[in-house]
C-alpha cells in the first residue's frame, strides 16, 4: 500500500489525522527519535520531517533515527531539493502555488525529480499554499513570495482548485512555523467546499480547541510542530491527537 493510500485510509477511518512536524534544524537526531516514539505512543498518525533550511548536514541521519524509533509513516516536508533521503517513506512533492516565484513553482521540482526517482521515494504531489499569519514567517522570507491574504478565502479556494485540476493529490494550507495566527476557519471552509482532495492545515496551532476548530472547518489533517517543541508534556501531545480524532468523527 502506498503512503498516500494510507493517508486516504486515515481520513476515511478516523475522519481526520494528526501529524507532528519534526525540524532537524532545531534538534539533534537522538532528540527527534525520542520525540517520534512519544508521538506514536500519543496517537499521532504520521510524522513530517524537514525545515525551511538545514543548518547541519545530518538530514539523512535524522530521518533514519526517527524511522528506527517509530512505525508510523515518516514523510519528508522538504525546505529545498537537498532535503531528500531514501530513509523516509515518502516526500511531499511541493509546488508553492500561492506565490509566483518560478523557482518554487517548478525550478526546485525539476532539480529534485531525478533524485526522488533514484531514491525510490514515493512522491505525493502537493499544492503548498502560504496564508498570511500577521507576521513575516521564515518560509515566506526564504521563498521570497507573498502569502495569500487571510481575508481572501475565495482567492485561496481558486488556487486550491487549480492545484486539483493540475493533478495534485493534496493541499497544504500553511501559516508558517510559530505563526502569530493560524489559518482562519472561513478560509479552510472555502477551500474545502471547492476541492475533493485531502486538505492539510498547519502553522500557529497551539491548543486542542484550535486543532479541533480546523477539523470542524474542513481540514483532513492537522500539522503541529512548534507548540510540541515548546511543550514536551505527554498529556498535551495526547490531547492534541484526541481532539483532532474526536472532531473528525463528529
Amino acid at each position: 500500500m502506498t503512503i498516500y493510500q494510507t493517508l486516504l485510509d486515515i481520513r476515511q477511518n478516523r475522519g481526520a489525522g494528526f501529524f507532528v512536524l519534526l525540524d532537524p534544524d532545531n534538534e539533534k537526531p537522538a532528540v527527534l527519535a525520542k520525540r517520534a516514539g512519544k508521538c506514536q505512543q500519543a496517537g499521532a498518525d504520521a510524522l513530517l520531517i524537514g525545515g525551511s533550511f538545514l543548518l547541519e548536514n545530518s538530514f539523512s541521519e535524522a530521518v533514519a533515527a526517527v524511522k528506527r524509533n517509530c512505525s508510523i509513516p515518516v514523510i519528508i516536508f522538504p525546505g529545498g531539493p537537498g532535503q531528500l533521503t531514501g530513509e523516509a517513506d515518502a516526500v511531499l512533492f511541493l509546488s508553492l502555488i500561492s506565490g509566483r516565484n518560478p523557482q518554487h513553482l517548478i525550478g526546485d521540482q525539476v532539480t529534485a525529480a531525478p533524485l526522488v526517482k533514484r531514491l525510490g521515494l514515493e512522491a505525493i504531489p502537493t499544492g503548498y499554499m502560504l496564508v498570511s499569519s500577521g507576521n513575516s514567517t521564515t518560509v515566506e522570507f526564504i521563498s521570497n513570495s507573498k502569502p495569500i491574504p487571510r481575508d481572501k478565502p475565495k482567492l485561496a479556494a481558486a488556487h486550491a482548485l487549480a492545484a486539483q485540476y493540475l493533478g495534485m493529490k493534496l493541499i497544504y494550507l500553511e501559516a508558517g512555523s510559530g505563526a502569530d495566527n493560524s489559518v482562519p476557519e472561513n478560509l479552510i471552509t472555502a477551500v474545502r467546499s471547492w476541492v475533493d482532495i485531502p486538505l492539510m492545515v498547519g502553522g500557529g496551532i497551539r491548543s486542542t480547541q484550535d486543532a479541533a476548530q480546523k477539523v470542524n472547518a474542513g481540514a483532513d489533517f492537522i500539522v503541529v510542530g512548534t507548540a510540541i517543541e515548546e511543550n514536551e508534556d505527554f498529556s498535551f501531545l495526547a490531547g492534541l491527537c484526541d481532539a483532532v480524532h474526536e472532531a473528525g468523527t463528529r
